[in-house]
């Protein structure tokens, strides 16, 4: 429970953009506090995507999107090696896969040029098929993006909170929002972790922006509209047959269905775009996943057969309208950061200067010092083209054999300063029980070594160890 002082900032949701946010300010010299409704980070629309770093090729040109991604594109690449964060670089590809599609490479090439990606390049079917000699051989052409790339979409936010918290913020969960009032620069804010008082809110609570904005602010400037996606996960044997993101041409209202490899090591084909009114639950088809599966094979004609290892689904906040819904209210000492779709893995460090950049503007007493020599921690490495923790000595033996999850890693995400709330947080921070049996051999003695330390906890005696 907070210990009554005053904060600077209080970031409400603990998603990327929200932990993005909560570093900014810390590394700027803010007394941050981050609140999050779950047991841990990502609980909500955060914890499922398609792990792509965008560069923004396709983006409204002069968007605030595009700024932010890009920004954040940069930024990525800028401090990942010193947080251990991984990239797969894979370029991607936008296919023709008809006379239609390839007429509307042009328009794309011509966006991606105003948007300042000027490395792309149009290729013809001969020149797809040497790329990538296992893709359906009826390509019409494709736009090459080079830039496009695949990371880690758990290391990258639990970085950005590790750092800010390594560096004097707190993070409060099972700490909803329940209500709030400001009398002048200050807000008493109520939680169910108990009160919190913070000169500034920044509302980066997603699937619920608009209720929190709602319910202390008594009106919201926008509606979050629920859009889900479902994945579909196969077996790490399919890498073998891509190397390249495969994109589709988009439409008017979604990107269209991808596939791309994973940094885990695994082919990845989604997402769906469904709207739906559920802002908690997102529940797999059986019909639309065998679709997903068709369209994959119908891509790349050797998954046909191959294993699926996992099937998700994820909420998008997208709004009533395309762009993000990113205000700030001097007077009220309140910054909103809404309707921030698929692209907020790769805009999330963009938008934390952006909303920073806001709150100088609002030219409040405190005047921020940046930090000087702040602590830069570093990740666990779950990517699967670098080097593992099963690889290097004394690791305590293996959990999780399909994952190859060392007794070490798990004791890690159990005992660090962002330990794992539940299941769920565990599985992202070292993906123990996320393989070929998910979780049929390894969940008891995950369970044993977890005992005590998560919500909803593992039964130990659940499955075969």
């Amino acid at each position: 429970m907070p210990d009554g002082d005053l904060f600077d900032v209080a970031v409400v949701g603990g998603g990327v953009v929200g932990c993005a946010v909560a570093r900014r300010f810390t590394l700027d010299g803010a007394r941050t506090v981050l609140l999050e409704r779950g047991a841990d980070i990502l609980s909500g629309a955060s914890k499922a995507n398609s792990a792509l770093l965008h560069t923004g090729f396709d983006a409204p040109p002069g968007s605030l999107e595009v700024a932010c991604m890009q920004a954040g594109y940069r930024e990525y690449l800028e401090i990942r090696e010193r947080l251990n964060l991984p990239l797969l670089e894979t370029g991607a590809m936008v296919v023709a896969w008809n006379e239609a599609d390839r007429e509307r490479l042009d328009a794309i090439e011509a966006q991606a040029r105003q948007n300042g990606v000027d490395n792309v390049r149009r290729l013809t079917p001969a020149e797809v098929l040497a790329r990538e000699p296992h893709l359906a051989p009826d390509t019409h052409g494709a736009l090459l993006v080079p830039g496009e790339h695949v990371i880690d979409p758990w290391s990258a936010p639990l970085a950005y909170l590790t750092q800010a918290v390594e560096n004097g913020a707190r993070a409060i969960f099972n700490a909803e929002v329940t209500g709030g009032s400001i009398d002048g620069s200050e807000w008493a804010l109520q939680t169910s972790k108990g009160p919190v008082r913070t000169s500034l809110v920044i509302n980066c609570a997603g699937l619920f922006g608009d209720i929190l904005e709602q319910r202390l602010l008594g009106s919201a400037g926008f509606t979050i509209k629920p859009r889900k996606g479902q994945f579909v996960v196969f077996d790490k044997a399919a890498a073998t047959f891509l190397r390249t993101i495969i994109l589709p041409v988009p439409n008017e209202r979604t990107k269209g269905v991808v596939l791309t490899r994973t940094i885990f090591g695994n082919v990845l084909v989604g997402p769906t775009a469904e709207e739906q009114d559920d802002r908690d639950h997102a529940g797999v088809d059986e019909t639309v996943l065998h679709t997903l599966i068709a369209k994959a094979v119908a891509m790349v004609p050797a998954l046909a057969g191959m294993p699926v290892t996992a099937v998700y689904a994820g909420l998008r906040p997208a709004s009533e309208k395309k762009e993000y819904r990113v205000s700030a209210d001097a007077e009220r000492r309140w910054i909103s950061v809404g309707g921030i779709r698929s692209t907020g893995l790769t805009a999330a460090l963009g938008l934390a200067a952006h909303v920073a950049r806001l709150h100088a503007d609002m030219k409040q007493k405190k005047d921020l010092q940046p930090l000087k020599n702040p602590v830069w921690p570093r990740m666990t490495n779950l990517a699967e083209h670098l080097e593992r923790d099963w690889q290097k000595p004394d690791h305590g033996d293996i959990v999780c054999h399909c994952e190859l999850v060392t007794r070490r890693e798990i004791e890690a995400a159990l005992n660090g300063l962002l330990p794992a709330g539940d299941v769920n947080g565990l599985k992202r921070r070292t993906r123990a029980g996320m393989g070929r049996c998910q979780g049929f051999y390894c969940q008891a003695r995950v369970a044993a070594l977890s005992e005590g330390r998560l919500a909803d906890p593992l039964a130990v005696g659940a499955c075969h160890d």
